[in-house]
């Protein structure tokens, strides 16, 4: 059946070319817009029967597509998505699959859309409630279930080869180039990303040095 769509993704040419494909295959696009706060103001207007849209994207451009997607989807339950990403990563797809039980999403490299018989059929799925998740992302996932060191960002991970060091967050600062906020917010994103309790937070950075030393 005919969709409904809006496009989000701040690149003119993939743009124009989702909404050149969605017309060959008889869907609708209700508005193409370049940025996360157009795609939050179209969404509310139009109620699309999907969205496609790209993780990065003005007016950060870091997740403000993906973080639209997510807070829309509370907004409007069981609003399908389906989110391009450049790159795997992963702590985006857990995002989008936590939104709502994770029914009605898909999670896409920007790289599939050239299959375009595989891509449209991911479409139609996801707008009927499925859920579609890029191969490659799956892979990396499972490997997440056996060793959640997997989850942390190469930065994260030079941070926490410094802790393990023995470095105060003063010094890792300055062996990275870094703020002390900087550095503190990856100390915060290696302890969600490491799942250690919160209950003991006088001890988590002794816990975290413990999974890096694999003990």
């Amino acid at each position: 059946m005919p969709l409904r769509v809006i496009v989000a993704e701040d690149a003119v040419l993939l743009r124009e070319g989702l909404v050149g494909l969605l017309a060959r295959f008889g869907h609708e696009t209700l508005a193409a817009v370049g940025d996360a706060d157009a795609l939050l103001a179209a969404v509310r207007t139009e109620r699309p029967d999907l969205i496609i849209t790209d993780v990065r994207m003005p007016p950060t451009d870091s997740d403000d597509g993906l973080r639209t997607a997510v807070a829309l989807r509370g907004e409007f339950p069981g609003l399908p998505v389906v989110v391009l990403s450049q790159y795997v990563e992963q702590s985006y797809a857990m995002r989008l699959l936590d939104s709502d039980r994770g029914n009605a999403v898909g999670y896409l490299l920007k790289e599939r859309i050239g299959a375009v018989a595989d891509f449209m059929a991911t479409l139609d799925r996801v707008a009927a409630g499925d859920t579609v998740v890029d191969p490659e992302v799956v892979h990396q996932l499972v490997r997440l279930r056996h060793d959640p060191l997997e989850r942390l960002s190469s930065r994260e991970r030079e941070v926490l080869s410094l802790m393990a060091q023995g470095r105060s967050n003063a010094n890792v600062a300055a062996e990275l180039f870094i703020s002390d906020a900087a550095v503190n917010k990856h100390i915060g994103n290696i302890f969600s990303k490491l799942d250690l309790p919160v209950d003991v937070d006088g001890h988590r950075r002794v816990m975290a040095v413990l999974r890096f030393l694999g003990t």
